[in-house]
């Protein structure tokens, strides 16, 4: 992991979750190894709402939920680091090296990505698809995909990074 700031080739975003399909970040590290981009993994708090905006540090947000335990909010930072470093450390051989920075966002997605992705210029903006399974879905439909709003709202290209695993098999 690297300072907030990149010298230099301007990052890759990638929005990352809790518990999200390994491919998604898999994809985005390799692709900033091959092309010898640094890589801004964004994970956005849904719970939060953004009360001022600077792209150089994370948002600075207040909680809709007050009761939150920082310390909750430390080990979910860990295991995203975990988790980026993990695909990082993925990377096939003789692809290069990423450097990678984490940034926590509040709000919808959907619009901090795109705000996060305007604000630093990004080449690109990469995405997984929605999880199966009905809640998903419920989700979806009240709040929109992030991959479709995106790829309607955004001058920036969008890779959508879909789920691999096969309709019949069940998630592990």
């Amino acid at each position: 992991m690297t300072s907030e700031r990149f010298s230099g080739t301007a990052p890759l975003l990638v929005g990352i979750m809790p518990k999200q399909h390994p491919e998604v970040l898999q994809t985005a590290a390799t692709l900033a190894a091959r092309l010898g981009t640094p890589l801004v993994c964004a994970f956005v708090d849904e719970a939060s709402y953004l009360v001022e905006w600077d792209p150089a540090r994370s948002a600075h947000r207040l909680s809709l939920h007050p009761d939150a335990d920082d310390e909750d909010i430390r080990t979910l930072t860990a295991e995203l680091k975990s988790d980026i470093q993990s695909a990082v450390d993925q990377v096939p051989p003789g692809s290069g090296t990423v450097d990678w920075t984490l940034r926590t966002l509040a709000g919808d997605p959907a619009r901090a990505l795109g705000q996060l992705a305007a604000e630093a210029n990004v080449p690109m903006i990469i995405v997984g698809t929605s999880e199966r399974g009905f809640s998903h879905r419920l989700s979806e439909a009240l709040n929109g995909s992030v991959g479709a709003w995106l790829t309607h709202h955004q001058s920036k290209p969008v890779l959508v990074v879909p789920y691999r695993m096969p309709a019949h098999e069940d998630r592990p």
